[in-house]
């Protein structure tokens, strides 16, 4: 049963900050979301960065394969279909590199990246 003791310090303030705050005893709760820095916003970023890396890769050696097989000898398709192939390629390694390097530089300064 409601009575009207308890309604009262719902409304005054004396059960948890103003009136309207929604805020407990003054102190504001902690990030739902968990991203305290932009290191933690790129560490739960990195694993899908990868998989969309992954992704365009695939999208370009698909692409640059399907120019080599149409391009019937012309030097000008075949090149910017191999073109497509090695973009796509070096593009993937300088995603990977890139973490790498990050690990190693976290290793010898001591410092956290990621």
């Amino acid at each position: 049963m409601i009575n009207n003791k308890n309604l009262a310090g719902l409304f005054d303030g004396s059960v948890g900050g103003s009136v309207g705050s929604g805020v407990r005893g003054g102190v504001l709760p902690a990030d739902p979301t968990g991203f305290n820095n932009i290191g933690s916003i790129i560490s739960k970023l990195l694993p899908y960065v990868y998989v969309v890396a992954g992704l365009i890769l695939l999208l370009m050696l698909i692409a640059g394969g399907i120019g080599l097989m149409t391009s019937a000898g012309n030097p000008d398709k075949s090149k910017a279909a191999w073109g497509k192939i090695t973009g796509g390629l070096i593009g993937f390694l300088i995603v990977f590199v890139s973490y790498f390097i990050a690990l190693i530089v976290e290793k010898i300064l001591g410092v956290s990246f990621l």
